[in-house]
């Protein structure tokens, strides 16, 4: 089972939160986690982002792998190491 760690959106209209899960890679975007590691208001001013660090690395070192916006939550939060810029791609005409 390829597992992801992605935001679920909860909230009403025009007021969005996150809750950082770790779901199974096929499943929907707001179907049954497997297991909740955090929260995300991006209203507030700043950001708000509470994760449980230790779970993120047990699943991090499990193999789940996060989405990009997740990833850089992580790297704000320093469980992630900072990456280098990543190559551009240039596209064949």
């Amino acid at each position: 089972m390829a597992t992801r760690i992605r935001l679920k959106r909860i909230g009403a209209k025009k007021q969005p939160q996150y809750r950082v899960v770790v779901v199974d890679g096929r499943a929907a975007r707001d179907g049954r986690p497997l297991e909740e590691i955090g929260h995300h208001n991006p209203l507030t001013d700043p950001p708000t982002t509470t994760i449980d660090a230790d779970r993120a690395r047990y699943w991090l070192g499990c193999g789940a792998q996060p989405s990009d916006t997740v990833a850089s939550l992580l790297r704000k939060a320093g469980i992630l190491p900072p990456s280098a810029k990543a190559p551009v791609v240039e596209e064949a005409s």
